[in-house]
């Protein structure tokens, strides 16, 4: 049987979304990660060597790895050989959906509107990824689209940051909230590993309530 995302996530409020273009640093970032106190993370799957920072990630043991961009079955069956523990598509594809729940792996797929949200729920799912949630209209998208849907819940991803933080995770629909700005590409590059703890702590310690 399929856990759910929630059971899997066990009360993780902030999700750090990672694009990391070396295995070499997958093992110095978990670390920062857990430094700061973040007890989850996505593996975004655009980068060659997802798969290996997967793999270390996972191994580190004191996250819960899941694979991010994933587009395809194919890629959602090699990102849980590599480790992952749940998966996340920027839009919901049926496919994709069937081919996680064979795995035995929670799926989140992004929506954008009320009709990808009804075809999510009619799906069996009842927490999806609102993805670009900024662009999209942010606080007052989720709430418009979270009134006639009382069961959803949300991780609402793309263009959140710091100061936006608290306002999503006082939504009652939200599960938990993706961002990218505490370990970013440029962090990685120059290896600011005590930069990406404290973002991450600062981060993490702003969702417990």
């Amino acid at each position: 049987m399929t856990a759910d995302l929630a059971s899997v996530l066990d009360g993780a409020r902030v999700m750090p979304v990672l694009t990391v273009p070396s295995a070499t640093t997958a093992g110095p970032l978990a670390e920062a990660l857990a430094a700061g106190g973040a007890r989850c993370a996505e593996v975004t799957f655009r980068t060659p060597d997802a798969e290996q920072v997967l793999r270390t990630m996972a191994a580190h043991g004191g996250l819960v790895v899941g694979a991010g961009t994933v587009l395809t079955p194919e890629q959602a069956e090699r990102a849980v050989a590599a480790g992952a523990r749940f998966v996340v598509s920027p839009g919901f594809d049926e496919d994709v959906v069937a081919g996680c729940r064979e795995l035995g792996v929670p799926v989140l797929p992004g929506i954008a509107s009320a009709t990808e949200l009804m075809r999510a729920l009619r799906a069996g799912l009842d927490t999806v990824k609102l993805f670009p949630a900024e662009p999209l209209g942010g606080i007052p998208m989720l709430r418009a689209l979270a009134a006639p849907f009382p069961r959803a819940r949300f991780v609402p991803t793309g263009g959140i940051d710091a100061p936006r933080l608290p306002a999503y995770l006082a939504a009652p629909a939200v599960l938990a909230v993706g961002g990218s700005w505490m370990a970013t590409a440029a962090h990685l590059r120059r290896g600011e590993y005590e930069e990406i703890r404290r973002l991450t702590a600062e981060a993490v310690h702003g969702s417990v309530t």
